[in-house]
């Protein structure tokens, strides 16, 4: 049973939770302040989702709590890394210490505005949200707070940041590239140029994933930190068209490449996974200094490959399958920017084919005068 009483001039709200403990809480001198409280109080009791504001946890317990029971059983190694990452190096530092009823979408806002003064792009501060989040999501699993405030904060806009992240080496670059390659990493620096695979695609990569009949690479697997993955997702499980120069440069490789249980195509010297880091070291960078070209990432690579393509002309459609893109909308925010903003032919086209068809004088008359125009 709840009720209010007045003690010592003030107003007190006496009161059970649901689990059946009494609870009582002095609010003030206005009876109509304590009769508000005390129902609000009562709602939440009957929901199951009271909380003595004591017994509310920190953020930094919470997110502990979410790490060890949550993302440790139910994710891959690399994806707890990635969460792992940003509590510790942006997480912690700012909500560590707050109580969980104590941020809210200003708090969030507010720590937006504060990793915008940093480095860190529009994206990556996107990507910590979705770790936010996905804390908040855990703590309203357990009833420990009603609702999860990172859903109404608006993720950070303009795809120009993104873009400022892509770097795209030119034909000439690239030739310079292949040139000053040393023969254990050619073929797959040019094979990462040709498929626009990832680098934990290229790493975990087969014999037996190479289509030499059909010309195409088949992506089942992925090797990151040590470990052999399925793909992420069904999109990342695909089959890429290769040129048969490609097709013939691997068969050239498979000849030289050391063996290995694996069958893998681009392993160590003695025929085990290659990691990444290792190959960046002491292949992928020495290669960009000997070349005399600026510092890339290795997955910049694989925007030149959809870069290229669009240059060609491929269709956005075709550039998703390629890719291994969830939706052609993840492949035109990433690389809108760089398709043709202005098509002249195009209307030209729709011209015609409106008014050639139906054998109308127009279009004739229209050239005519046109060319006296011009």
């Amino acid at each position: 049973m709840a009720c209010i009483r007045k003690r010592r001039g003030k107003w007190t709200i006496d009161f059970y939770d649901q689990f059946g403990k009494r609870h009582w809480e002095t609010l003030g001198t206005s009876k109509k302040e304590a009769e508000e409280v005390l129902a609000k109080r009562l709602l939440d009791i009957k929901k199951g989702t009271y909380q003595a504001p004591i017994s509310v946890p920190t953020f930094s317990e919470v997110s502990e709590n979410w790490f060890q029971n949550y993302v440790i059983p139910n994710t891959r190694h690399f994806t707890a890394h990635q969460y792992k990452g940003h509590l510790v190096n942006h997480l912690l530092p700012f909500f560590g210490k707050y109580k969980l009823t104590q941020i809210n979408i200003a708090t969030i806002e507010k720590y937006i505005n504060g990793k915008l003064q940093t480095n860190l792009s529009r994206a990556t501060i996107n990507k910590i949200l979705v770790s936010l989040g996905a804390v908040f999501k855990y703590a309203v699993k357990h009833r420990l707070i009603e609702y999860n405030p990172v859903r109404e904060v608006e993720r950070l806009k303009g795809q120009g940041e993104c873009a400022k992240e892509i770097e795209v080496l030119s034909p000439k670059e690239i030739n310079s590239l292949l040139a000053a390659s040393q023969d254990n990493y050619r073929t797959l620096f040019l094979t990462a140029i040709l498929t626009g695979m990832r680098e934990g695609e290229l790493l975990g990569l087969t014999w037996d994933d190479i289509d030499w009949q059909n010309n195409q690479i088949f992506v089942r697997r992925t090797y990151n930190h040590g470990r052999v993955y399925e793909p992420k997702s069904k999109w990342s499980r695909r089959k890429i068209d290769i040129p048969s120069e490609l097709n013939f440069e691997l068969k050239k490789w498979k000849l030289r490449c050391p063996k290995g249980e694996l069958n893998l195509v681009f392993p160590n010297s003695i025929g085990n996974p290659e990691s990444e880091s290792n190959m960046l070291r002491n292949g992928f960078f020495p290669t960009l200094r000997r070349a005399g070209l600026r510092r890339i990432r290795l997955h910049d690579l694989r925007h030149n490959y959809a870069s290229l393509l669009i240059k060609q002309g491929e269709h956005p459609k075709y550039i998703q399958s390629q890719m291994g893109h969830s939706s052609i909308k993840v492949t035109m925010d990433i690389y809108g920017h760089l398709m043709d903003s202005v098509n002249h032919d195009a209307p030209r086209r729709l011209w015609r084919a409106l008014f050639e068809t139906n054998g109308s004088k127009m279009v004739a008359e229209t050239e005519k005068d046109l060319a006296q125009i011009r």
